[in-house]
């Protein structure tokens, strides 16, 4: 029986992984496998819900009706998770879940009108990871280095520390998004299928893939002139892509056993990494010239840092984290890739004046051929409380993009705060932030804003 009470007892609790900013978290909803607790099932349950005021591009309705500015709300993100650790070299994850579901899209395919199954019900479930992992090489069995060899549908889409970002504890409300310059085109989500190796050298982490993208297939407009020529996504039978994303890490070391980059420690490590990453894959996309078709390569580089370090008197809990980061992107002549976040407007056909080139409502340029610059930073203000109620962490991020296709680059920002009322477990993140408007190709942009507050959950 005291076996029993002993192996019932550690299969509720576990402190064998950190906690995100709160101390009451430990280990988080585990079931240990074994009394030494070796072996275990992992669950991390989360949910992002955002009240939103946007304001619409030109040309913008809503539910049929034209709009400038409108309220929304929505689950960003709705996910589950569970990894199982079933020897101490081999471990099996899942991920699955949905996103962006509004009042009026991102439902169940094909829904609309009213009833059970009307606009956005019901939206459809899909996993977003599913692989298997082996250690070929464990932490200590070969000096400083380590190796662990993976495949199936998987995160590990090198680049950036931002591409392989954590969404549950993001400095900011979200990723920048251009983060993932495939995202549902020649990926599932951010993800690819093929075999990934993970590991590190000391300070030195690596992350490499090689990977069949998923099939894409619009039709290039055609043109006479070449210089006029837009490179679409159009991969045929796609050739592998390549991955790889190498850190090194100055001060404290973190953990690879996941994919996800923490974005904000709240003062529980002390890191400093520097970053580089590529992505490349031949014949991505296509132009037409003249009827003739013409296959470029997709060729994306990185290079980025990070750091999340304590300030001052250990008691007053302040910490501040900034990550910097250079992006530059080959698509192909001219690409442009236009997308909004739980974008819920349609055009408007009755519209006079100068459409966005981007469409309606919040849609903006978000990925082209071209070079991207982003940067954020927060502060975790100073509470010398044990438990205080509330953690402030105000922040900022400011990103400039160069796309080939436009003459004029665009510059926007985000500001808020995140308040933090059990680490990144239980928190509200307030945010405003501005986009780009383009309605010509050759000037400047205007720009639009909007307002958001979420509500996290994290299990």
């Amino acid at each position: 029986m005291k076996k029993i009470l002993s192996f019932i007892g550690l299969a509720i609790i576990s402190s064998s992984l950190y906690s995100q900013g709160s101390p009451d978290y430990g280990g988080g909803l585990k079931i240990n496998l074994n009394p030494n607790g070796d072996k275990y099932v992992r669950f991390i349950l989360w949910d992002q819900f955002w009240i939103r005021n946007s304001d619409m591009n030109p040309g913008s309705m809503v539910g049929g009706e034209p709009t400038e500015n409108t309220w929304n709300l929505g689950n960003r993100r709705l996910r589950a998770l569970a990894y199982a650790q079933i020897t101490k070299r081999y471990m099996i994850l899942t991920h699955f879940g949905i996103n962006n579901q509004t009042f009026i899209n991102g439902g169940a395919p094909g829904t609309s009108g009213t009833g059970s199954y009307g606009n956005g019900k019901k939206p459809q479930l899909f996993f977003h990871d599913a692989w298997n992992e082996y250690a070929a090489v464990l932490p200590g069995e070969a000096g400083k280095f380590s190796l662990t060899l993976g495949a199936g549908l998987h995160y590990y889409m090198g680049l950036s520390r931002m591409t392989m970002g954590s969404t549950l504890n993001f400095l900011t409300i979200d990723s920048p998004i251009f983060s993932w310059p495939l995202i549902d085109n020649s990926d599932q989500f951010v993800r690819q299928m093929g075999i990934f190796a993970k590991g590190k050298y000391g300070k030195f982490e690596y992350r490499m893939s090689l990977n069949k993208p998923f099939a894409t297939d619009l039709t290039p407009t055609n043109t006479l002139n070449p210089d006029n020529a837009v490179a679409v996504d159009n991969n045929g039978n796609p050739n592998w892509s390549k991955a790889g994303y190498f850190e090194y890490q100055f001060l404290d070391e973190e953990s690879n056993l996941l994919p996800y980059k923490v974005g904000s420690y709240l003062g529980t490590k002390k890191v400093f990494n520097l970053g580089a990453g590529f992505y490349h894959q031949k014949e991505g996309t296509r132009t037409s010239v003249n009827s003739n078709i013409e296959k470029h390569d997709i060729t994306l580089f990185s290079a980025d840092a990070f750091a999340d370090i304590p300030l001052g008197n250990a008691k007053n809990k302040m910490a501040v984290s900034a990550y910097a980061g250079y992006f530059n992107y080959q698509f192909g002549p001219n690409y442009v890739r236009n997308l909004g976040i739980m974008n819920i407007a349609a055009n408007d056909p009755n519209f006079v004046g100068q459409r966005a080139i981007a469409g309606p409502g919040n849609l903006q340029p978000m990925i082209g051929t071209g070079d991207i610059i982003y940067a954020q930073a927060g502060l975790l203000l100073p509470s010398q409380a044990e438990k205080p109620k509330i953690r402030i962490q105000p922040f900022a991020a400011y990103t400039h993009k160069n796309f080939d296709a436009y003459e004029k680059s665009s510059s926007q920002f985000d500001v808020g705060a995140n308040w933090f009322m059990d680490g990144h477990h239980a928190k509200v993140t307030t945010q405003y932030s501005t986009r780009p408007v383009y309605t010509s190709a050759t000037e400047s942009p205007t720009s639009k804003g909007e307002f958001i507050i979420q509500l996290q959950i994290y299990l």
